[in-house]
């Protein structure tokens, strides 16, 4: 099936044909259900922590960082903003020029809080010789959507959203990418020093460095630290072959594969490449201005001290069972920490041979950690926590997408909708294991967790394959901990009038 032509298509990517082949069978085969044992709630997988514990859990994080341990944000920041202005995109090919729809409506009313009012208002004098407000007078509300969106004015509709101007100060403006400097200044420093890293599309890489060049001194000077800031871009090797819609190779018009991008799952293979011991993952579009900042403050220090606190736990428990001087009380305990503490179970585990019990307890103790921040469900689209079987039998917590879910299974489907909590990507991670050596993240994720979407290509209909996303099945074999967490801690931008809510103002 394959030909030279596609052999050195793979060999320039670094994907091998037992990959291809792979993929191609998935096509074929599509992937199981997870199999559910409940939706994670309040008691059940997910810990509410009262005030006492919020300042232990601080106290625990502020120890760790004086320790010098090596801590990275890791924020996904790729992909054009495009979809947040879907609506204005329409607003321009529509038949009429008069702001109607209610999006269109509330985007003119709004304008001047817009944090980009000002660079707006430069592009529509550049592009149309006169300012914004002068344009909506004469009922030319179009140029002042094209001044923005178009590569002539601010280019909103091609850049990615981390460069766009998210918060007006007093005497700036920031973007998201500056709003994740002053965080990781905040909560994920070490001994004065900040590990930024910001995964990136190969397009927009030169302007996210030149950003950082310009602003960084800025920035050190502020908050007194020195920062480290780094890009990576998902890997060639990671993308995936689309098909036609009988599961063959889909090809271009010039004969050649077609592969895409294999989704935000492709970034474990970034994640594995930091040296970091503890690494805090958020999505680039959820920030707030400082006045709002402490809260998500606070609970970012909170989930981080969850995490070294069972971490030193397991850890301890390695060692002790290295030393193969333990007694049946001590693995007793274990049992209860893994069980309760981490969310892990296993039925049948009590009829295991003591050999057993042992491989079992270190390999559940001895994986990757992470604890999440969840938010209780208003309505969200995306996933949640649940409680799943694993491949090897064990019940643990996963975040779940609507898209592993049986939605013929009316038990499932009754634990998805009534699901309390949301995952708003709020994770910590600690990816070195006991002896200080990093965990290989590949090696952890469950293949048979990705999906499969439908595209088209010039006018053609063809499969696209997703790999396990990130934070569902590519860190499905790791330790995982739900925390309750504020809903103030979450607020994303998935619309340019998401801008206008009170939290970004």
């Amino acid at each position: 099936m394959l030909t030279a032509t596609d052999r050195a298509q793979l060999e320039a990517k670094g994907i091998s044909e037992a990959q291809i082949n792979q993929q191609l069978k998935d096509f074929q085969t599509g992937f199981p259900f997870l199999r559910l044992a409940g939706a994670a709630a309040i008691g059940n997988g997910i810990l509410a922590i009262d005030d006492a514990a919020q300042k232990q859990y601080v106290k625990a994080w502020d120890d760790y960082k004086a320790e010098g341990h090596h801590i990275t944000k890791f924020v996904p920041a790729s992909g054009a903003a495009s979809r947040m202005f879907k609506d204005m995109f329409e607003f321009l090919d529509a038949d009429y020029d008069v702001p109607t729809k209610p999006a269109e409506k509330q985007y003119f009313e709004g304008i001047h809080k817009f944090a980009f009012f000002q660079a707006l208002d430069d592009a529509c004098e550049v592009c149309e010789g006169m300012g914004v407000d002068a344009l909506i007078d004469e009922g030319n509300y179009k140029a002042v959507v094209r001044a923005m969106l178009s590569e002539e004015g601010l280019n909103y509709g091609q850049l990615p959203k981390g460069l766009l101007q998210f918060h007006a100060y007093d005497e700036e403006v920031r973007t998201p990418l500056e709003e994740h400097l002053v965080e990781a200044a905040l909560y994920a420093q070490s001994r004065g020093e900040a590990d930024v890293h910001f995964t990136v599309s190969t397009e927009h890489r030169e302007l996210f460095e030149a950003l950082v060049e310009r602003i960084l001194p800025e920035y050190e000077n502020k908050y007194k630290i020195k920062y480290h800031v780094s890009f990576s871009e998902q890997k060639p090797s990671t993308d995936t072959v689309a098909a036609n819609m009988d599961n063959t190779p889909f090809r271009q018009d010039d004969g050649s594969l077609l592969f895409r991008p294999g989704g935000h799952g492709a970034l474990i293979q970034n994640l594995s490449d930091l040296k970091s011991d503890i690494v805090f993952v958020k999505n680039i579009d959820n920030v707030v201005p400082d006045r709002l900042k402490p809260v998500t403050v606070t609970w970012k220090q909170v989930i981080a001290g969850v995490l070294v606190s069972l971490q030193a736990k397991a850890f301890a428990y390695l060692r002790l069972l290295d030393t193969g001087a333990y007694s049946h009380a001590q693995i007793e305990e274990m049992i209860r920490f893994v069980r309760h503490d981490l969310c892990t179970d296993m039925p049948g585990l009590k009829d295991l041979e003591d050999a057993e019990l042992v491989s079992y307890l270190r390999k559940k103790l001895n994986r990757p950690m992470r604890v999440c921040g969840v938010v209780k469900n208003v309505g969200e689209p995306g996933g949640g926590p649940f409680l799943a079987y694993n491949p090897d039998g064990s019940i643990s917590l996963q975040i779940l997408e609507s898209s592993q879910i049986d939605k013929n299974n009316p038990e499932y489907m009754k634990m998805f909708t009534e699901g309390t909590h949301f995952n708003p990507v709020d994770l910590v991670c600690g990816i070195r294991d006991y002896k200080g050596e990093k965990f290989d993240l590949p090696r952890f994720v469950d293949p048979a967790t990705g999906f499969i979407s439908y595209k088209s290509k010039s006018g053609k209909e063809l499969k696209a394959l997703e790999l396990p996303g990130l934070w569902n099945g590519a860190m499905s074999d790791w330790s995982t901990v739900f925390v309750e967490v504020p809903l103030e801690t979450f607020n994303p931008v998935k619309t340019v009038c998401d801008l206008l809510r009170p939290e970004h103002q």
